[in-house]
């Protein structure tokens, strides 16, 4: 079963995309690991880093990116002519074990959402409006990715900022989260924001089941700092990192900082991870000692090797 890493931050701007793409990249290429890329954003930034505009433009053409797995699973009674397996794009990149599912631009409909779940709820009298909602928000994203997860070792959802259902969904699907910020104070505010709606969606969870049990098996894996130069602006950082590293264990904060490196943002003319189109520059290093932390924290909690339940009890990460 694979493990499912969320990569979030309530704001946007902070690195999100460029981490997830370059660590997946890294988890492939020099860890020989099978990595699904999950684009839940509908800027589409971590597909258009992983392929050219004119190929997405013809895979949304043919309806293959996953706003169509969210719709037939909005709406069950249309006829389906693809699953996840034809959607998903394989070797991404040119990266043997480097899977895309695309994202899309539009990826839902909110009216089509709450007319269905307003449809559940009329038909289910003993159901309120809010306990159908929360199960949805609960399956959406897990149903679509249930058919691939023994395909792969992680699956990595760049999830979009601020707090949709389909965020919100992905994080109630994942087993860790990574929380990438920039030393400053509205990423932080951010950070802060992000652990209070993560509070919320389980006791949202916890309140509808009868049992009171918390079906959402979520933690926080690390915060990833990601940072810019100059040495005025380092002293500046240093300081808000120790205000955020006062808030949580060193554990929760992973040890290796991205550099600024402008080779990073270069990448993105060749539609490649740095990591894979330039892995000499400083950037693109970091990425690879991230990427080894990354693969000795799921070490040390027992998440790579114990998977008999299909989620493992990673209590002691917190």
């Amino acid at each position: 079963m694979a493990l499912i890493i969320s990569t979030v931050n309530m704001k946007g701007g902070v690195g999100k995309t460029t981490l997830t793409v370059n660590l997946a990249a890294c988890l492939a290429r020099h860890h020989k690991k099978r990595v699904l890329v999950v684009d839940l954003d509908s800027q589409i930034s971590a597909t258009l880093s992983l392929m050219p505009p004119q190929d997405f433009a013809r895979i949304r053409k043919a309806r293959r990116t996953i706003s169509y797995l969210i719709e037939t699973t909005i709406k069950p009674t249309l006829k389906q002519s693809l699953d996840i397996n034809d959607i998903i794009c394989p070797f991404i990149a040119n990266v043997q074990g480097l899977d895309l599912l695309p994202g899309d631009i539009e990826l839902y409909d909110e009216y089509l959402v709450s007319e269905m779940l307003h449809k559940r709820a009329v038909k289910d009298e003993d159901t309120n409006f809010q306990e159908i909602w929360n199960n949805f928000e609960l399956v959406l994203i897990k149903k679509i990715l249930e058919p691939v997860m023994d395909k792969y070792d992680f699956i990595i959802m760049d999830c979009a900022p601020g707090y949709n259902l389909v965020t919100r969904s992905g994080l109630a699907a994942s087993d860790f989260y990574i929380l990438p910020a920039r030393p400053e104070p509205l990423s932080v505010v951010g950070i802060q924001l992000l652990q209070r709606r993560i509070r919320a969606l389980r006791e949202s969870h916890q309140d509808t089941d009868p049992n009171n049990v918390d079906p959402i098996k979520l933690h926080l894996l690390g915060i990833v700092f990601i940072l810019s130069g100059g040495t005025l602006l380092n002293r500046y950082y240093n300081q808000v990192m120790k205000r955020v590293s006062d808030d949580f264990t060193a554990s929760q904060i992973f040890k290796n900082k991205i550099p600024m490196d402008v080779n990073v943002a270069k990448a993105l003319d060749t539609f490649q991870p740095a990591v894979i189109s330039m892995p000499n520059t400083s950037g693109s290093k970091a990425f690879m000692k991230l990427a080894s932390e990354f693969i000795n924290k799921m070490k040390e909690v027992g998440a790579i090797s114990d998977r008999t339940a299909g989620r493992v009890n990673l209590a002691d990460i917190e």
